[in-house]
C-alpha cells in the first residue's frame, strides 16, 4: 500500500512540475501590442476607409445623413469626369448668369471667373475643386446638362448627380445643387462620401487636380487675348500633412465644416470624410487624426 501511495505522490509530483512549466511558458510568451486608441473627433460623423481593400478603419454616425457643403463638388467633377467622349480641353464661355449666381447667394465662394472669358473643361475643374467655385460649377453643370434651356440643362445635370449616386450604392446621398448650396434635400454620410472620393480618384484628371495646392490657368479673354487665373487650394492638409493627396473642403451654415481627404503612406492610400466639425482648425484636426489612426489599423 505504501508503494502505492508513493507512486501516486510521484506522478503528482511530475504533473504539477509540468503544469508549472506549462505555465511558466504562457507567461513568458510575449503579448500582442495592444490597439492604438480611438481618436476622439469634434466631427459630428466621420469615416475613414482602406482605399486598397474597402476595410473601414474609423467610424462615427458614419452613416448619418448630414448637408454636405461644397464636399457636394465631388460628386459635380465626377459626373462631368463620366461623360462619355469627354473633350477636357473643349471650351466654355463664361455666361453672366454664372456670375450673378455668385451675388444672388451672398458672394458664394468663387473662381472669379470673367464674363466673356473662354475656359477650358480641364480648367474649370480647377477652378471647382481648388477655390471651390460656385461659378464654375454653375458652368459645367450648364455644359454638361441636356435641355434647351440653361434651367433644364442645370436640372438634368442634377439628376445625373443622382443617378450616379445610385449606380455607386450611395443609398444615404441626395442631391438638390451642382455645387452644395442646396435647398434642403442635398445631403450625403460619412461612408457614402468616402466611397463617392475613392471613385472618383479612378479618374487621373481628377486625381491630378485634387492634389494640386495652387495653379495658374491661361485662359482666353472675349477679346481674343489672354489672362491668368490664379487659383489655391482650400484643402488645408496639402503640404501640411505627410502623404495628403486630396480631396474637398466643404462649409456652410448648416454643414458646418466639413473635409473629405486621402493619403497615402507606404504604399497604402486611406480615403476619409468628416461632416459637420466646429471650425476649420478642427476639421484638419480632426482628419489628421483619424488618418494617423487609420494608418496604425490599416
Amino acid at each position: 500500500m505504501n508503494t502505492g501511495i508513493k507512486g501516486v505522490r510521484r506522478v503528482s509530483a511530475v504533473t504539477i512540475t509540468a503544469s508549472a512549466i506549462l505555465a511558466g511558458g504562457a507567461l513568458t510568451t510575449p503579448a500582442h501590442a495592444a490597439a492604438p486608441p480611438k481618436p476622439s473627433i469634434a466631427a459630428k460623423g466621420g469615416y475613414v476607409m482602406n482605399n486598397g481593400t474597402g476595410k473601414s478603419l474609423f467610424t462615427k454616425s458614419a452613416d448619418t445623413r448630414r448637408s454636405t457643403g461644397s464636399t457636394t463638388k465631388i460628386m459635380t467633377a465626377r459626373v462631368v469626369l463620366g461623360q462619355r467622349n469627354l473633350n477636357l480641353d473643349s471650351k466654355v464661355t463664361v455666361q453672366k448668369a454664372y456670375s450673378d449666381y455668385i451675388v444672388a447667394n451672398n458672394y458664394a465662394s468663387s473662381a472669379r471667373l470673367i464674363v466673356g472669358d473662354k475656359v477650358t473643361v480641364r480648367q474649370l475643374l480647377y477652378g471647382l475643386m481648388l477655390p471651390s467655385g460656385c461659378d464654375a460649377a454653375y458652368a459645367l453643370a450648364d455644359k454638361f446638362g441636356k435641355g434647351s434651356t440653361r434651367s433644364a440643362r442645370v436640372k438634368n445635370f442634377i439628376g445625373q448627380m443622382n443617378s450616379t449616386a445610385r449606380s455607386l450604392g450611395l443609398t444615404n446621398t441626395h442631391f438638390d445643387s451642382f455645387d452644395g448650396i442646396g435647398h434642403g434635400q442635398n445631403y450625403s454620410t460619412p461612408r457614402d462620401l468616402t466611397k463617392l472620393a475613392s471613385n472618383a480618384m479612378k479618374y487621373s484628371t481628377f486625381r491630378t487636380v485634387v492634389k494640386t495646392k495652387e495653379t495658374k490657368q491661361k485662359v482666353t479673354t472675349r477679346s481674343g487675348g489672354y489672362r491668368y487665373m490664379p487659383w489655391k487650394n482650400t484643402n488645408p492638409l496639402l503640404g501640411s500633412y505627410r502623404g495628403a493627396i486630396g480631396v474637398k473642403t466643404g462649409s456652410g451654415p448648416e454643414a458646418k465644416f466639413c473635409l473629405v481627404f486621402a493619403a497615402t503612406r507606404n504604399g497604402k492610400t486611406l480615403v476619409g470624410t468628416v461632416l459637420t466639425s466646429t471650425s476649420a482648425a478642427n476639421r484638419a484636426a480632426d482628419a489628421k487624426k483619424m488618418l494617423d489612426y487609420g494608418f496604425k489599423v490599416a
